[in-house]
């Protein structure tokens, strides 16, 4: 088959190098950077440049972007997309990506399918993308009831080829909802954390918890300050609550109510238990 990735970050070019090195498909590559899209193909990445004419060839479509960028890009091109191509969203919002793509790919006859690989890394960019990223990872999809089986298996073929083991298929709606708890909030809860005046005095100090709590701190601002507006009403309901659970520790601690906060740390433990202890 032959495979188009829009974007050639951390994710894209992570899937243009899974995709060269685990199948036997021909990758083509759209970026923005000329020195990124010139790396990707001395290194290998990819077969050639996407563009009007291999566009039109391609069995499959990844946009690997921001959601803006993404439906910015499905509306420019959606004339050129063949009726045999499937079209893939990454992104890590999915209420508004699909209700902007789906009309066009309907309008113009090609499958759409959104997508959301559970994989990543705090740094950013093709430099650090890498062939084993989404080994083990689980990747979700938001088809609509209309998707056909075929199609579905199709998709379902290629990320389980390139090592994803985990195929898991919601809406997007619930996509965005449980997002907001696992990723979003994680990386503002990191965010806040490193804030403290002992973050730059903790050399010595630190182990596994203060590198699990700051890992994603280091992240990128433009990209995550988009996808939080775009789950704002999910991501707020997180964010509230997190600071109303907290409240009842900083009560406890104040009081000097060892009880209650021996209470609050049992029930974390037992909720976390519940959860399956991952």
């Amino acid at each position: 088959m032959k495979i188009g990735i829009v974007g050639l970050g951390l994710i894209g070019g992570s899937m243009a190098k899974s995709i060269q090195s685990k199948t036997a498909h021909t990758v083509y590559g759209a970026d923005l950077n000329p020195e990124v899209l010139a790396m990707a193909r001395m290194t290998g990445a990819i077969r050639g440049e996407l563009n009007g004419e291999t566009l039109k060839e391609c069995d499959f479509i990844l946009l690997a972007i921001r959601p803006v960028a993404a439906i910015r890009w499905a509306e420019t091109h959606a004339d050129q997309i063949s009726g045999n191509t499937i079209l893939v969203d990454l992104c890590g919002v999915k209420r508004v990506v699909v209700e902007a793509i789906a009309p066009l790919a309907k309008a113009n006859g090609f499958r759409y399918i959104g997508g959301h690989p559970m994989a990543g890394k705090e740094v950013a960019g093709f430099t650090n993308s890498s062939a084993h990223l989404y080994e083990g990872a689980s990747m979700i999809l938001t088809p609509d009831p209309g998707t056909d089986l075929p199609t579905l298996e199709k998709v379902q073929d290629l990320f389980l080829s390139i090592g994803f083991t985990k195929m898991t298929f919601t809406t997007p709606e619930e996509h965005d909802r449980v997002i907001a708890y696992t990723s979003q909030l994680a990386h503002i809860t990191s965010s806040a954390y490193v804030k403290s005046p002992e973050a730059i005095r903790q050399y010595g100090f630190s182990a596994g918890s203060f590198r699990d709590m700051t890992r994603v701190a280091r992240l990128d601002e433009d990209m995550w300050a988009e996808l939080f507006m775009e789950n704002l009403d999910f991501l707020t309901e997180q964010v509230d609550l997190l600071v109303e659970n907290l409240s009842t520790y900083q009560r406890a601690l104040h009081e000097a109510d060892k009880e209650r906060l021996r209470e609050l740390l049992k029930e974390g433990r037992e909720y976390k238990e519940r959860a399956g202890g991952r």
